[in-house]
């Protein structure tokens, strides 16, 4: 029988994986908001408005790829040696590298830094996701699930606020890459003081040879639940960074030469939907069923997503609800995996599991994203028909759902 932590200890687990993921969607938001700004700065007389969402989409796409490998890595590192130990070296890395890009020189400089703060953003979800999961009841679970998905768009939220007061320009930019350093306390913290799952714990004790959790997901116990699980957090991921975020810079390119906060009031009411939208989703995942809920997710997505981007535009009445529809919406998914996900795969392998179909879809938002960034130049740098062309594919999640098992009513398997 599993020995369960105590409800102070269990609260400390969720604040730590909460923190976590506070300070990752700080991380994902920042270059949204600030990107233009560096490379105005970094690019002087050769930068261009068609440059600067090129050198966006690059940002993004490096990003991305370094989540991916650290969601995978560091994924299979919490089930080998501990989800806290995994989760804090995680928080560790997007705070350090973070912190380096105040003083970068370079663009190229800064895409290497952005690969590295990637690599610690993608490690935090599938170890706080699988902490979290285990050391609460699985009635908790829902609840659970929505506040993990809300900590990260929390993130985006708190950086938004930041950047609507005090402005990031081209000529003061490197004090937020400062900021982002800070959370780098947290992640000590973890690593010395937080407490270990105990169902992590009862899993190793029970194994009777090193689990090899990556080699486990593609044997044929699992693999088939491993490819769904890649599909289904790819799908959302890839909408998310190679459509949502183009709304950031042509908030920026519209609006920014009159009020140079537009930006951060965009990002703020689409990041206030996606708060609500990210917790809600567990709920409705709860109420409808996991593949029901998955499904209308998809087609709600795409619908507001080409209303944001073909229906209204920046500065227009209209571009802020929409915005803000369009995040709460679109961000379900993102209280709907962190439910969803870890149900997909018993106790041994669940962070590796976890980590794996989150992320392998950010290599596959790394080379959306830099498709949309090459389709952004083929249409003339033009934010609108780019967003509302790769927003089609959140479309294939209401067909690819229905191969996905239904786990609704089920404990975590150990």
């Amino acid at each position: 029988m599993t020995t369960q932590l105590s409800r102070p200890a269990r609260l400390a687990v969720l604040a730590a994986a909460i923190g976590g993921l506070l300070f990752d969607g700080v991380e994902l938001g920042l270059m949204p908001v600030a990107s233009l700004s560096v490379s105005q700065d970094l690019l002087g007389a050769a930068y261009t408005p068609q440059a600067g969402g090129d050198w966006f989409a690059r940002f993004t796409a490096a990003l991305m790829a370094g989540a991916a490998v650290g969601g995978i890595v560091l994924g299979n590192l919490g089930d080998v040696v501990g989800r806290t130990r995994a989760l804090g070296i995680s928080i560790l890395f997007y705070s350090m590298f973070a912190g380096m890009g105040a003083v970068v020189q370079t663009q190229e400089q800064m895409l290497g830094l952005r690969f590295l703060v990637g690599l610690g953003v993608g490690g935090v979800w599938p170890n706080a996701v699988a902490l979290a999961a285990e050391c609460w009841p699985d009635k908790s679970r829902p609840i659970i699930a929505g506040l993990m998905g809300a900590a990260l768009n929390g993130g985006i939220l708190m950086l938004s606020q930041i950047a609507r007061v005090w402005h990031i320009t081209p000529d003061s930019w490197r004090w937020i890459f400062g900021l982002a350093a800070a959370p780098a306390l947290l992640g000590l913290v973890v690593l010395v003081g937080l407490p270990e799952s105990p169902r992590w714990r009862a899993s190793r004790t029970a194994a009777r040879a090193p689990t090899v959790p990556m080699g486990e997901l593609f044997r044929a116990a699992l693999l088939r639940r491993t490819v769904i699980g890649v599909l289904l957090g790819s799908i959302p991921m890839v909408g998310a960074w190679a459509a949502s975020k183009w709304m950031i810079p042509w908030a920026d390119s519209v609006g920014g030469g009159a009020a140079a906060g537009y930006k951060g009031v965009t990002q703020g009411w689409w990041a206030l939907g996606a708060v609500l939208g990210s917790f809600c989703g567990a709920q409705v995942a709860a109420w409808l069923g996991r593949r029901r809920a998955y499904a209308l997710i998809s087609v709600g997505s795409t619908a507001l997503t080409l209303a944001m981007f073909l229906g209204t535009a920046p500065l227009q009445t209209l571009f802020l609800p929409v915005v803000f529809a369009q995040g709460l919406v679109a961000t379900l998914f993102f209280g709907w995996l962190p439910l969803y996900l870890p149900e997909l795969f018993p106790t041994r392998v669940r962070a590796a599991g976890s980590g794996l179909a989150y992320n392998v879809g950010r290599f596959a938002t790394a080379a959306g994203v830099l498709g949309a960034g090459a389709l952004f130049a083929a249409l003339g740098g033009s934010y609108p028909l780019v967003g509302a062309t790769c927003g089609l594919v959140y479309l294939l999640g209401a067909i690819v759902i229905w191969w996905a098992p239904e786990t609704t009513g089920q404990a975590l398997a150990d």
